[in-house]
Parts: structure tokens; sequence; C-alpha cells
């Protein structure tokens, strides 16, 4: 078993937490700002990157190789930060499958990304950097999503849309074929997006609407 450490103490850790099962990794610690509580006993939660970087030296020679940066929505932006800062210390930022996700053997996962129970990931899609597909989530063929893009559990993208980088699709919501999602836009909970979606923009609604300037749809 090889070492993993999560930055993120909360809920997308125990999400995580939980797919580690029958994998190659063991969560030894977890780091948090904010000084939460271990969900797991016998498993430390360090203060900060202070309290990482004071760990990692006294482990020395056993410190782990593997992390992961367990922030869910909204934080695209903090998520692919955490990725760069871990990085920097010369961690390893795998791609965690639970174990009951289907990936398509011809679809691309990027460094970091997070596909959870039930979730499914279709033939041809390409996902970047530090993906989350949260529980029963899917995308299907030929689907691109970019760096820090979220699906929340039971979001449904039909075949060939691109979402660009830091979306978020909120809970069981869905998006019709070949539509473009821009980057940093939100989709909330529930909404059916029939047409495409600005970059910045918060969409609701079936049909989803914008709700939040600036929208151009």
């Amino acid at each position: 078993m090889d070492d993993i450490l999560f930055w993120g103490a909360t809920g997308q850790a125990k999400a995580l937490h939980e797919a580690l099962d029958g994998t190659q990794w063991r969560l030894v610690a977890l780091v948090d700002r904010d000084g939460v509580p271990s969900p797991w006993s016998g498993i430390p939660v360090l203060r900060g990157e202070q309290g990482l970087d004071d760990w990692l030296r006294q482990r020395a020679a056993s410190a782990p190789r593997y992390a992961a940066a367990t922030i869910g929505s909204p934080g695209a932006a903090g998520r692919l930060h955490v990725m760069n800062m871990l990085a920097a210390r010369g961690l390893v930022l795998p791609t965690i499958v639970h174990r009951t996700a289907f990936v398509a053997l011809d679809s691309q996962l990027g460094e970091g990304c997070q596909i959870l129970a039930q979730a499914a990931v279709c033939s041809h899609a390409r996902l970047g950097r530090g993906v989350i597909i949260n529980t029963a989530a899917s995308i299907d063929h030929d689907g691109v999503l970019g760096d820090g893009v979220h699906l929340a559990p039971g979001a449904r993208l039909a075949g060939e849309v691109i979402v660009g980088d830091g979306a978020f699709v909120g809970t069981g919501a869905v998006v019709l074929p070949r539509l473009h999602i821009g980057a940093g836009a939100m989709i909330g909970a529930g909404a059916v997006v029939t047409r495409d979606v600005a970059p910045g923009c918060t969409v609701v609604g079936n049909p989803a609407r914008p709700v939040v300037s600036p929208c151009t749809t």
C-alpha cells in the first residue's frame, strides 16, 4: 500500500476516502486551514501549509508520495491552487476512480481527477486536471471537461458537451448534446440546459435561464 494525504477534511474528503477501498492508497493524514476535527480515529488533521511542512519533515523518508485536493464546490480555483502547491512539494496527484464507477478505456483523464461511486465517463471523453465527477454523475461520449470542472451528484452531460475551466454543474442537472458551457459558469441543481451558457454565467430552471450577469445567452 502507498500512503496518501488529503488537503481538506470535510465532505469531499469523506467521499474520496470511501473511493480508496480496493486501491493502492491508504490515507495517513489530512490537511485543513480551519482546524476541523478528523473524521477518522488515528488520522491526524494538520493545520495549513506550515503543519504540512512540519509533518513532512518529521516523517522524512517515510513521508507519503501521493496527495489529493479534496476541495468540493464551489472551489475550482482553490482546488487547482492546492494541487499546484502539493505538486511543488514533490507530491504526486493521482486520479482516483471508485470501484463502482465506469471509465471507458478510450477516455482521457487528467492529473488529480476524482471519479466517485456509480459515476460514468464514456467513450472518447476528455477530462482536464482536478476534475470531480461526483456520485452517479456522468459525461457521455466525446465530452470535454476543462481543468477544475465539478459535476455534482447525479448531473448528466449528454454527448459532445464541452465545459470550460472551473465550471460547476449542480446536482441532478442535465445538459443536452453538443452544447458549450463557458469557463466559470454555474448550472443550478435540477436545471435542464438547452442552449450554450456564457462564461461566468449562472443558469437555473427548466429550461435553464440566466440569473447572474454577465450573460449573453
